[in-house]
């Protein structure tokens, strides 16, 4: 367990300047999107009313009120959370392949160390999910603050007030990445979790048989695909809804515990017995 804690906290700290930058970028863009988007409402809303001398009221029936909702749905704030995705998916192949760069291969300095070789897997599977929560864990500090930012720029009579729970249940996007029980948050990042074990044992086959390797990575990876989808699709056509949607969902919660065990031994048999040192 020591030497795992180890492996972590090296990974995580490989992983860090990465992270600061996106929670950066987070930060300033969203924040940025805060205020445009807040203050683009406000002009309008003089532009209307002082200008053209509309009144209050049927300014505010012809456009409605601003709620946050406007700003969640723009790309000021769909854009970073975008770019924090495609951070983490890259990152998930940049993980093992730095390791294999350079004369001095560093990938073997790590599976000469005094532990388990298996234990790097679950290192570099560890900094990953750390990585995500640590992420989603920033949103939702940011969320209420954002939330406030607009508020103090947008008049009462000019908004329509949500607390953070119901901005993140009025958006399917951010309800997504930020479920709103333990249950939800079980099923979404365990899903996540076993892609990521399935992409890693993908890595390792291509690091271990070359160009064979990318082909049988591909086949484990539609194999993974197919197991997952088969109880989906033979209970719309073969079984005609034999299963009761909570039946299915235990299925396929055993079936993903399956092909996440089968991608960890995978990926250990392949650490082991065909990259030497």
């Amino acid at each position: 367990m020591k030497n795992y804690l180890k492996l972590v906290n090296f990974e995580f700290n490989r992983i860090a300047k990465l992270f600061a930058v996106l929670l950066g970028i987070t930060l300033v863009v969203q924040l940025t999107g805060v205020m445009v988007i807040s203050k683009g409402y406000l002009n309008m809303a003089n532009e209307k009313i002082y200008e053209e001398m509309m009144t209050k009221a049927q300014f505010l029936e012809d456009f409605g009120r601003m709620s946050f909702i406007q700003i969640v749905k723009s790309v000021w704030f769909m854009g970073p959370i975008a770019l924090c995705i495609a951070g983490v998916a890259f990152y998930i192949f940049l993980i093992w392949y730095r390791d294999w760069v350079g004369k001095n291969t560093f990938i073997y300095r790590l599976l000469m160390l005094p532990t388990a070789r298996l234990n790097v897997f679950y290192a570099k599977m560890t900094s990953i999910l750390l990585m995500t929560f640590g992420l989603v864990a920033f949103q939702l500090i940011l969320l209420p603050i954002e939330n406030a930012v607009m508020k103090g720029m947008v008049p009462d009579e000019f908004r329509v007030d949500m607390g953070v729970i119901q901005i993140v249940n009025s958006v399917p996007e951010l309800a997504l990445i930020i479920p709103n029980s333990i249950v939800e948050l079980i099923l979404y990042y365990g899903a996540g979790l076993m892609v990521v074990a399935i992409l890693f044992t993908a890595i390792l086959m291509e690091r271990s048989f070359r160009w064979k390797g990318i082909f049988a990575g591909l086949l484990f990876s539609a194999l993974a695909i197919v197991v997952l989808i088969a109880p989906l699709l033979l209970q719309a056509f073969v079984l005609n809804s034999f299963f009761y949607p909570i039946e299915l969902l235990g299925i396929e919660i055993v079936i993903g515990l399956i092909v996440l065990a089968a991608s960890i031994w995978m990926s250990g048999f392949l650490l082991r017995k065909k990259i030497t040192v």
